[in-house]
């Protein structure tokens, strides 16, 4: 298990990140200008469909200025950006990824959000909370890389209060073996998908309630089908991951466009 986290951490190492993304945002003036959530969407929403994904899976998930929000595997900050300047919420990120931290951190600095949106190292396995301590919580595009899914829904249900909202955006497994590189892991070593069925009795024997299921599996290969007309917008995620980045976009619409992969957004209510 040890080893599989190094191997995810590696994934998702990223070093120098912070210099990179300073490189690029260069094209929206000197480092001291603030920036928008939006200016940063097409570089820090690390997931199917960016930012209109994280609108609305916030819509299904009813977050409200009074709510605290906890994101887990929240990379560069993206969507808890996002929630903070659009429900008014105030939002913890955790990521295992030292150097994601510390770029949404500097990304947060830029927009002037760090009073309501703080982040920290953590394990989604390991949570530095206490129980009920949220009012909701987000996964998105994380559960992929985890091997022990009962232990990660268990510790989403612990840090919410009871009837708090557990929304999620995740990648599923429809049949057949995916196509590697991806952009959650270079080779299956490090994948750990589920099917939509699996996904959903996992999170449900946690001590949840489902209260929106939707498949968003067309709606993601439109969005990719978009990309490869138009090509990705600049700065993009590259930028964060690399050269290779490309090609695990590809293998991504591979994918999902043979039916091997499907894409799901869904709302839980804690027991």
């Amino acid at each position: 298990m040890t080893d599989v986290l190094d191997d995810v951490k590696s994934h998702y190492g990223a070093s120098g990140l912070t210099e990179r993304l300073k490189t690029a945002l260069a094209v929206f003036g000197p480092d001291d200008r603030r920036l928008t959530p939006q200016q940063l969407a097409t570089l820090d929403q690390f997931h199917t469909r960016g930012l209109a994904a994280t609108a609305e899976l916030s819509e299904m998930a009813g977050i409200t200025p009074s709510m605290s929000v906890l994101d887990v595997g929240s990379g560069l900050g993206g969507p808890a950006r996002f929630l903070a300047a659009a429900r008014g919420c105030r939002v913890v990120g955790v990521d295992v990824s030292e150097p994601f931290v510390e770029a949404a951190r500097y990304l947060t600095d830029r927009t002037g959000q760090d009073v309501q949106v703080s982040f920290q190292a953590a394990s989604a396995l390991e949570l530095p909370f206490g129980e009920g301590a949220f009012d909701a919580a987000l996964l998105q595009h994380v559960a992929m890389n985890i091997a022990d899914r009962p232990r990660l829904y268990s510790e989403m249900r612990r840090v919410l209060k009871p009837g708090g909202r557990f929304a999620t955006f995740d990648i599923t497994l429809l049949g057949g073996e995916p196509h590697y590189p991806a952009p959650w892991a270079l080779t299956p070593a490090t994948s750990f998908l589920l099917t939509p069925e699996a996904t959903r009795a996992a999170i449900e024997q946690a001590g949840f309630r489902a209260v929106a299921w939707r498949d968003d599996t067309e709606v993601a290969k439109a969005w990719l089908a978009d990309l490869r007309a138009n090509g990705p917008p600049a700065p993009n995620l590259g930028v964060v991951m690399g050269q290779g980045f490309g090609q695990a976009l590809q293998n991504l619409g591979r994918n999902l466009f043979e039916g091997r992969l499907g894409v799901v957004s869904a709302v839980f209510e804690a027991a």
